[in-house]
């Protein structure tokens, strides 16, 4: 195998050359997204720079305490992320969220750590913020989906949800369909991608394994490891994240008190 080859900054320079691409279809078809596409890409290349600084001096202190106080970083700064793009109060849904993301990922993590991996020292931040990163990553885009359907539907199916109270149901009984058609148009995307992994896609954790000189044997084991992973942590975190988001937006009478913003 080979070592891994590294990229120049020159290089990389080059190759974002290739984003008068996606600038052009914008332009072109006046989809308006060239603000938030402009933010989000000087958000990304700050914030990869800063972590990939601070990730060299994690892994070389490797202190148990600090790896875990940036396990619960990463969770609040996504659960904040999740409230924010789905675009709903977070003085109402920030915690369920939060609370969410914390008792799903931390078990699966601590799990893979002690007794599948086995770093020394066991919570090693090599493993540990990857792992974390890779569960969460895959968490945020299905739990802003779930949401905004959940309560979109308050919206577009609201005389069948108000007729369920009136003749008499408790508010989380007639938001049960709303909750079952949120997690399943959330879990689609990664039901698809588990579907046709290793036939139409080499995933991440797989690929960049590879890239780093792995055997595909062990590449593969790795990302077995890590899709099982994330459709655990998504199935589990959907479903409490919406239950719990319920308890926080819906009176004992049934009236909403969240609503999707809407979009300037």
């Amino acid at each position: 195998m080979q070592d891994v080859i590294d990229i120049s900054w020159w290089q990389l320079l080059l190759f974002s050359t290739l984003l008068v691409l996606p600038i052009g279809i914008n332009y072109w078809l006046k989809l308006g997204l060239g603000k938030e596409a402009f933010i989000g890409i000087v958000r990304m290349v700050v914030q990869l720079f800063l972590v990939g600084l601070y990730l060299e001096y994690l892994f070389t202190l490797n202190s148990l305490w600090i790896n875990v106080l940036w396990l619960f970083t990463m969770i609040i700064v996504g659960a904040s992320s999740i409230v924010e793009k789905s675009k709903l109060p977070k003085n109402l849904l920030l915690v369920p969220v939060a609370v969410s993301l914390s008792v799903t990922c931390v078990p699966v993590v601590m799990f893979i750590c002690f007794f599948i991996i086995k770093p020394t020292p066991i919570l090693n931040a090599q493993y540990l913020i990857p792992i974390a990163g890779m569960l969460l990553g895959n968490s945020l885009s299905s739990n802003i989906v779930a949401l905004q359907n959940l309560f979109g539907a308050f919206e577009t199916q609201k005389s069948e949800y108000e007729a369920a109270i009136a003749l008499g149901a408790a508010p989380t009984y007639a938001a049960a369909p709303f909750i079952r058609n949120a997690i399943q148009k959330a879990m689609s995307p990664i039901m698809a991608s588990m579907a046709t992994t290793g036939l139409v896609t080499l995933p991440g954790m797989m690929t960049g394994q590879i890239l780093g000189g792995a055997s595909p044997m062990i590449a593969i084991k790795y990302q077995l490891m890590i899709m099982l992973a994330i459709f655990v942590m998504m199935s589990c975190s959907l479903a409490l994240s919406l239950h719990l988001a319920l308890k926080t937006s819906l009176t004992k009478e049934g009236r909403v008190l969240a609503r999707i913003q809407p979009t300037n």
